[in-house]
This record gives C-alpha cells, structure tokens and sequence, in this order.
C-alpha cells in the first residue's frame, strides 16, 4: 500500500469485519416481519452459508498466516490476531442473534402458519412409529459409531458435516466413553413428518442411539459441526499440468486445517474440552449455537413448503423489447447492426439474449469462430450445449474454463473434459491470474466482410443464477469493441502481452491506472464533478485514497456496495461529499457499474470489484457503455438506488450500517413494476 502522509491513518475500516456486517445485513431481512415468511426462512439459510465460506477462506487465511509468523498488519492497523478475536467475538455476536430470530421469531410465525419444525418428543405415537420404520430402513443401516479409546484413536471429522458428540457408559457404574456419530449426508436434513411438518435428521437419530449403543446407557448427545480450511494452494510455476495438480488439491480439501467448531450451547465442559483437544482448536475457535446447527438446511424447508402466499411473488423475466420477436422475427446478429443493447438481468430474460445469442450463433452457418469465458455455469447449462453443438458442426470453439473459481473447481474440470471431447479448443487461462472476465465473441461471414459480435456482462454464464442475481450484459457489434476482444482472447489463449484497448478497460495492466485517471479527472472538476460506483466491494487502498481526494476537492461521490466497504464516508474534511449505500433484496446484487461526470458520463460495466484480487490477480474486463439507451438505464438503476425515499442501508463515518427509509420501496420492486409496467 503506498503511504499517503496528507491524509489520516485510520482511514480504512476492517474487510473482515466490514463483511460481518455484510452478512448482518442479511439477518436484518431475515428479522424483518414485513417480509414474507419463507423469504425470511431463507435469508437464515443465506446468512449461514456465507457464514460457512467466510470462515473457510477468509478465517482460514488468517489464521495461516499468523502460524507462518507473518507480521504484516491490516490497512487498518490491526494484527492478524487481534482480527481473528475480533472476528470471533463479532461471529459469536451475530449466530446469537440469528438463534434469537429462529427461536423467538421465525419459528413461531411458522407455527401460526401450521408449519413446524418439531422435536422428537412432540410427535404423536402414530408418527413416532413410522418414524422408527424410516430411521430402520433408511438411515440406520448407513451410520457408523466410532468409539474413541486407546483402541480407536479420534476419528477424522469431515469439514461441514453434522455429528453426534455422544457419551455412554456401561451398567453398573463404569467409566464414561466418547464415539462419534457423523449424521450421513445421503439423506435429507430434514425429515418429512407430514404436510408442513419437519424433523430435523439429528433428532431421529439421536432418539435411537440405543440402538446403535445397545446395552450401553446415553449420558449425554450433543450436536457439532467444524469447518475447515477450504482454500487450495496450487504452484502454477511448478505443475505442468494444471487440470491434474488442481484435482489432487481437491481431494486435500476435506482434509484441511480446521478453523471453527459450531456445537449446542448446551454441551458440557467435559464434552468441550474433548473435542477442542482432539481437533487442536484453540477455546476462540468454538461457536456455541443456540438451537438448530447447520440453518443453510433451511433451503430444503423453503424449496419443499408450497405456501405463495409466503414466499415473494414469482415474476416472469421479460424480453428485452430489442429481442422481442414480432411479426418478422429478427436474428440477434440483425438486431445488434442496429445498434448496441443492454439487458439488466433478472428484469431481462437471460435465454432470450445471451442464451439465443450463443445458440444462434451456434446454429447460423455463417459463423466461423465463437470464443467465450466460462467462471462459472449450470449442471445443465444450456451454454455449454450449444458449444457444444458448434464444435460439432465444424465452426472454431474456444473455450476459456476458470477451473480456479473458488467451489465450483470440480464442476468446471467436468465442463472442460465435456467441451475438449467435443472437439472445443479449451484453455484455463493465464499462470498466476484466474480469469474473471464475462466475454463472448462470434465471427460471422457476411458476403466479403467478418463481422463480430460481443457480450460483455458483469455476471455469469449461468441460466440458474441469471433469475436471482442482477447483472448487466452489453451486446454490440461495434468494430472497436470487437477488435479489443480478439485481442483479449489471443492474450488468454496465447502469447500476446496486449495492454492497449479501445472500449475496453482490462486488468491486472491497466484496469487500476484507468480508473484513477479518471477519478483524478473528476476531482480537476470540484463541485461540478460526480463519481457513481455500483460494486459488490471496495477495498483498494489507492482507489479509496483517491476518491478521498477527490472528495476533498468537492466531487459528489455515490458509492453503492453490496458486500465490504473499507471506505469511510461522510469524515469531516476527508469524505464529507462521499455517500456509501448497501441495497440487499429479493435479487443479490451483482453488477458492477462505473460512472464518471455529470454532463455526457462516461458509464463502464464489467466483471470488477474494487479489490486487489480484481486488480492485480485477475483478467478482468470492463468495457464503456456509449449508447443513449443504455446509459438511460445505467442511469436510473444508480438513481434508484440514490434516491432518498427508498429502503437501503447506509455507511456512517464510524463504521456503523443503519437502515434507511425501511418502509420505503425497494430499489429492485420498483424496477420490477417498471418493466411490467
């Protein structure tokens, strides 16, 4: 990080603290009684499982680095030690919280709904001894209690899974022994009792431990949970075959360092100090948990009730009016020599633009070349089918697959394999950086010219997730926009160094450069400057530091994020003109936006975060949005999100996240009812 002596040394608040609050603000929907219901049920499942991943990376690299000995401290003057008791005492704070909304709020309001989520000893004797023949049948017959003695060392615990602490003793007074039972993940976590009725499956199993102990005596069961490190660890430099060494690191993944042990706030110290001994956790790393562990299994609650009346109203995405096919249906390649198009995803339909564009393409005999970038896609993805189906019909497929998105390694080694035996030339990108950028482009003969076409979105190539994330695609055929991508793809597939771009901004070279320029731009402009960012996070300390600046000069700076912020807006003297807002819904907030200036602005979408992983570790792109139309929607989708009636949270100079205009409307409602309008 570069020194700035004129400005404040407390200028940067906590990444790891700022998205505890992230994920606070997700229970804050979830506590919110006018919601419906089961989007409530499931804000507690989104909340635990960012919960899960955080501590499986971030926590985890934390914690490696303070065993490596590194010294290093946070931009904002922490240790690592000091975050991860930071991190513990905020972590233990918010589970607290989300046991209280469970057990006081959301489980009653269920209730009143006749939907329960029951206990072992409330069920009837009819549904007890069904139960039993299920747990016979289903369950009983994959468990495995692992005794622990001088005989059977502690067994290894599978990061995520459930397990059964469990202390028996023999009759007659003998000594108490531990086992372990791991709740099988082959079965469902919640048991069906009947309509609306649920049984969590470490009940059922708990009420028949004498069946998996006979003769012995249950002293005490309690349920527990750890998490482990999750992040890989591959030398690009060193492995030659990359698809291998990342599959190898895989299979170490499960066997990780652990770094959190969730457990029933009711265990006993002797169970606790057991456990903490055997996993070589420190007392910091135990969450205890008021209720229910594992609330990410609450999906199987809100997927499985058929309740409308709780859950938000289902929309239909509408296609895009460009798109729309009239009388004389036009081909996307004819619409696009019109002019450029902007879809704003989920409000647009994803198969009727980016999914025709591609099978389109797929299926036109005029197109010779279609080259993408695949981070992250569907089991089923429709996508990869029509590359599929393009290779097959002879046309030149390429193929870049991030087989180093973070979750999805495995999914994407498939997809690779899938494309390669299709005949797709498919590559993995550039050693050291993965590649994030969201880029399609088509090659089509028409009569003596090749004309390309272009999609540049700030989302995924992912069907699924195109109908819960927002995110903006820009499609053109404009030449320069086409040229910079063949020259970004021979960068990816090749051996070009291309640092120079038209309409495009590309990271790790000149992505951070481009956007202080025109920071610095702005601040030349005083009062009659406007920087508008709509990001998932803002962490770059540069970028921070000169949006103080420029703030300090007079320009009116709108930040939008979604997740972390290290940003203190509103300081006297330092960010007075910068507003910070957080707008979480119905859809996850994922585009990326950047607007410059007030009169003629220059607006830029694409793949990018303010993040030193973007920045500097990343192939990212963002290109410039040059349309009226376009730049009309990017406009109000800032302003929407600015306006002062509407609900959104907000970032004060001391760190603190508030509710804004809570009962105001939505940003997303509002945009919904303009494009049914």
């Amino acid at each position: 990080m570069n020194a700035s002596p004129d400005l404040p040394a407390d200028r940067f608040l906590n990444r790891e603290l700022s998205w505890l609050d992230f994920n606070a603000r997700v229970l804050t929907l979830a506590e919110d009684p006018r919601l419906p219901l089961l989007e409530r049920v499931k804000f507690l499942a989104i909340f635990a499982s960012n919960l899960d991943e955080f501590y499986m990376v971030r926590v985890a690299g934390l914690k490696r680095r303070l065993t490596m000995g590194l010294t290093m401290h946070s931009p904002d003057g922490m240790t690592h030690r000091e975050q991860l008791e930071q991190v513990a005492a905020r972590g233990g704070s918010l589970v607290a919280r989300q046991g209280r909304c469970l057990a006081e709020d959301v489980l009653p309001a269920l209730a009143a709904e006749d939907i329960h989520i029951v206990t072992w000893s409330a069920l009837g004797k009819a549904d007890q001894e069904r139960l039993r023949a299920y747990f016979r049948d289903q369950v009983f017959p994959v468990l495995t209690p692992l005794a622990v003695d001088p005989a059977h060392p502690f067994p290894y615990i599978s990061g995520l899974s459930l397990n059964l602490a469990v202390l028996v003793q023999a009759p007659g007074d003998g000594p108490e022994r531990f086992a372990r039972v791991k709740v099988p993940n082959n079965v469902p976590r919640f048991v069906t009792v009947g309509p609306g009725r649920y049984l969590p499956v470490e009940e059922l199993i708990g009420a028949h431990l004498d069946q998996l102990f006979d003769g012995m005596t249950v002293v005490e069961q309690v349920v527990f949970r750890v998490t482990r490190n999750a992040d890989l660890d591959v030398d690009e430099d060193r492995d030659e075959d990359l698809l291998q060494a990342l599959e190898r690191e895989l299979a170490r993944r499960r066997f990780g360092p652990p770094v959190r042990l969730e457990i029933a706030a009711g265990v006993s110290d002797h169970v606790l100090e057991l456990l903490i001994r055997e996993l070589d956790m420190d007392a910091h790393d135990v969450l205890r948990v008021p209720g229910l562990l594992d609330l990410s299994g609450l999906w199987q609650v809100y997927n499985a009730t058929d309740r409308p009346d709780l859950k938000d109203r289902p929309f239909v995405p509408a296609t895009h009016p460009q798109f729309a096919e009239g009388e004389t249906p036009k081909s996307v390649f004819a619409q696009l020599r019109e002019g450029d198009i902007l879809v704003h995803h989920p409000y647009h339909s994803f198969s009727t633009s980016v999914q025709r564009f591609i099978e389109q393409a797929a299926a036109d005999p005029g197109v010779l070349a279609i080259k993408q970038t695949l981070y992250r896609t569907s089991g089923d993805s429709p996508i990869v089918d029509a590359l599929v189906a393009a290779a097959q019909a002879g046309k030149q497929v390429v193929v870049l697959v991030e087989i180093k998105a973070r979750f999805d390694e495995q999914a994407n080694i498939g997809w690779a394999r899938t494309l390669e035996r299709a005949g797709c030339h498919v590559v993995y990108g550039l050693v050291g950086l993965k590649t994030h950028c969201k880029t399609a482009l088509v090659v089509r003969q028409e009569g003596a010219v090749l004309r390309r076409y272009c999609h540049v979105g700030t989302g995924n190539y992912h069907p699924k997730t195109a109908r819960l994330y927002e995110d903006f695609g820009l499609f053109t055929a404009d030449p320069e926009v086409g040229a910079d991508l063949t020259d970004l793809f021979n960068q990816l597939t090749g051996y070009s160094r291309q640092t120079g771009y038209r309409r495009l901004l590309v990271a790790p070279v000149r992505m951070r450069p481009g956007i202080l320029e025109r920071i610095e731009a702005q601040a030349a402009l005083g009062s009659e400057g406007l920087i508008q960012f709509k990001t998932n996070s803002i962490v770059d300390e540069q970028i921070i530091d000169a949006l103080y600046r420029a703030s300090q000069a007079g320009v009116t700076i709108d930040l939008i994020i979604r997740g972390i912020c290290a940003l203190r807006p509103g300081v006297p003297g330092l960010s007075e003109t910068i507003r910070v807002r957080s707008l979480l819904g119905r859809f996850l907030e994922h585009s990326r936006v950047y607007r410059f200036g007030r009169t003629d602005p220059e607006y830029w979408i694409g793949s990018a975060d303010l993040m030193h992983r973007n920045l500097d570790r990343r192939v990212e792109a963002l290109v410039r949005v040059t349309g009226d139309a376009s730049k009309q929607a990017l406009e109000l989708a800032l302003d929407l999100s600015m306006a002062d009636d509407v609900s959104t949270f907000e970032l004060d100079g001391k760190g603190m996240w508030s509710r804004r205009a809570a009962e105001g409307p939505n940003p997303q409602e509002e945009l919904l009812r303009r494009m049914n309008a």
